[in-house]
Order: structure tokens, then C-alpha cells, then sequence
């Protein structure tokens, strides 16, 4: 069975979801949508997609693909989620993150997409990847004991790299450190942890000729006294680790989100970097888990067309992507006020 494909947006983040359409054999990319003809011109020749469309309307109309990806700026998703969903000729939409600019448009994405029978999903690439799934085995195992804190960091310094005419720096487009890198952090807590924060304190910082944070320091509170530091900046060294903390042990992730150092000019230039997962126990027993590179949108595009298939859902609900929504709210609103927010 061939699942048919089609992409919104002819960005760069687009660009690696045609590569994986090209990689995964169940997968065929049979159409694009971007308001721009110049970029549709080099996405489709690069591409071979011959049927391109600057109007997502008149796509829908012509199309009937069995899964749209939504790769535009943040601030477009619920819109084309939505409009896709009620075309009534698409199976699945798979939204690039944060799903959306706040948690009352999540809600009535999920809305729309039940209503008419979408699956919908959020497009956190490293929940499909084998290094993150033993984490999760082995603190599901109770071999580190009851997890009582997570300390994430995830930062790129993209202000060496990126002029300001990039979108992560405008809030518009649903730029910002938040939105675009720390919404994967806070994802790894609430997950480890399977459970909602109850309150949540953050700070933010900021730069000239930005309306944006371009770094963030987040606290969440979780039911049991269980807690989670997270830092997300554009400003800091290039750094992915993060640390969870159990009663009986610790682990520690190194390259737990992305593990291409190459993406335009954003990272230093070596090859893919391998992951690492240790794991130290209280007696000083450790263990260590090396992992090669994979490429995560090629993990979770053959994960969709197995739902597709077999009925299967996603690893990420759209219930778990609401409460991501609701916790990047509460931080929003602890930036604005100074204070801690209540959930």
C-alpha cells in the first residue's frame, strides 16, 4: 500500500520530510503547497514534484492525498491543520511543532480533526528514534527507581549564523527560544515524567532588532515534589543533554533530540554524530548504550504509514500535544507577569 503525500510549506524543515518520502517505501510525495512560486520552482525540481500549488484551497480540490505534512511558521499550523481536515480528503496531517500558537488553538485543531475522522499528530521527530525508546524502557523498568527530576538543555547559537530576517526571531511567525526549542524540552519532561506540571516559573532574555526570547530558563513543578530545569537558548554553545534524576540511579542523554551536526550554516561541520545513553545506578554499577545516527523524519514517516495501514496510533496523541500547548502558555504568561503560574 502507497501512502500518498503531500507537503505545505517548501521551507528547509519541508525539505528533509520530501528527503524521507524519497527514503521510505511505502511513502510517494505527490504534491506541494507554498505561497511562493519561486520556492515551489526549486522544491519540485529538486523534488521531482510536478504538481504544485500556491493556494492550499485549490490543492486540496485537485488532491486527495492520504497524509499532509504541515511545515510552514508556527503561526499558519492551525489554520492549514484545519482547513485540510475539513477538505474531507485526507487521511492524516502531520504537524510540524509546537502544533500551534497556544493551547486554544490545539483544542480546536483536535476538534476539527475528530470531527472529521483525521488522524492528527505533532511532529516531535526524536519520540521515534531507538535511543529515546530505552531511556523510556528503563525508567518504565523502576531500575532507577521513582524519577524525581529532569534537567534538559538545548542550545544552538544561532545568533552567530542567522540574520534577523530569519523567522525565529519574529513572533509572528511563531519564532522565539519557547516556541521553536524549548517546547522539545519541556515535551522530555512531561513524558519521562508522565505527568503535568502544576506550576510553572520562567525568565526570559532578549537582544536588540528581536521581538522574541532568544533564551528561557523554565521551572516545572510536578505532582510528588517531582521537578524539571530546563534551559533553551539561541545564544549559548551548542549543547543537547539532558539528565534524569531517580531515587535509585540517574541517566544521562547526550544528542537526545537531533543528531545531524549539518544543517545549513546552523552547526559546527562534522558528520552525524552518534548518541550516548548512560546510565549509573547507587551501588556505582553503570551502563552504556551507543547508538548510530538514524534519521528521525525517516523513523516517524514509516511509523505514520504503519498507522495507516494497520490502524495503529501515533506515539504522540493529540491530547499529549495540548498539554505541551498549555504548559508554553504558562510560560509565555510567567514571562509577562514575573511570577510563577498555577496549572
Amino acid at each position: 500500500m502507497t501512502i500518498r503525500v503531500g507537503i505545505v510549506g517548501a521551507g528547509e524543515n519541508a525539505r528533509d520530510h520530501a528527503r524521507a518520502c524519497n527514503q521510505v517505501k511505502q511513502a510517494e510525495l505527490v504534491a506541494i503547497c507554498d505561497i511562493s512560486e519561486a520556492a515551489l520552482e526549486r522544491f519540485g525540481n529538486e523534488f521531482g514534484v510536478s504538481l504544485r500549488y500556491t493556494q492550499l484551497e485549490e490543492m486540496l480540490a485537485r488532491e486527495a492525498p492520504d497524509l499532509v505534512v504541515i511545515s510552514t511558521w508556527g503561526a499558519y499550523h492551525a489554520r492549514v491543520s484545519n482547513a485540510v481536515a475539513r477538505s474531507g480528503k485526507v487521511r492524516a496531517i502531520l504537524c510540524e511543532k509546537p502544533i500551534s500558537m497556544n493551547a486554544a488553538e490545539c483544542a480546536e485543531m483536535i476538534a476539527v480533526a475528530r470531527e472529521h475522522n483525521v488522524l492528527l499528530t505533532e511532529a516531535f521527530k526524536f519520540r521515534y528514534q531507538p535511543q529515546f525508546h530505552r531511556v523510556k524502557e528503563i525508567v518504565d523498568s523502576g531500575r532507577i527507581g521513582a524519577v524525581k527530576a529532569v534537567q534538559a538543555f538545548l542550545s544552538t547559537p544561532l545568533v552567530r549564523f542567522l540574520g534577523q530576517t530569519n523567522w525565529r526571531y519574529h513572533r509572528e511567525r511563531g519564532g522565539g527560544s519557547v516556541f521553536d526549542t524549548a517546547s522539545y524540552l519541556i515535551h522530555i519532561a512531561r513524558f519521562v515524567l508522565d505527568a503535568e506540571p502544576v506550576q510553572v516559573y520562567a525568565t526570559g532574555s532578549y537582544m536588540e532588532g528581536a521581538d522574541v526570547e532568544v533564551s528561557v530558563a523554565i521551572q516545572l513543578q510536578f505532582p510528588g515534589n517531582a521537578i524539571a530545569s530546563l534551559i533553551s537558548s539561541y545564544q549559548y554553545g551548542y549543547c543537547q543533554s539532558s539528565v534524569i534524576l531517580g531515587t535509585r540511579g540517574w541517566i544521562r542523554m547526550e544528542l537526545p533530540i537531533d543528531q545531524r551536526s549539518v544543517r545549513e550554516t546552523e552547526f559546527v561541520t562534522k558528520e552525524d554524530l552518534p548518541a550516548v545513553v548512560q546510565v549509573f545506578y547507587d551501588n556505582f554499577d553503570t551502563e552504556v548504550y551507543h547508538f548510530a545516527p538514524v534519521n528521525q523524519f525517516e523513523l516517524q514517516l514509516t511509523y505514520l504509514c504503519q498507522c495507516l495501514e494497520t490502524g495503529a496510533q501515533p506515539f504522540i496523541s493529540p491530547e499529549f500535544s495540548l498539554g505541551n500547548m498549555r504548559t508554553i502558555d504558562a510560560v509565555y504568561e510567567s514571562i509577562r507577569s514575573g511570577q510563577a503560574v498555577s496549572l
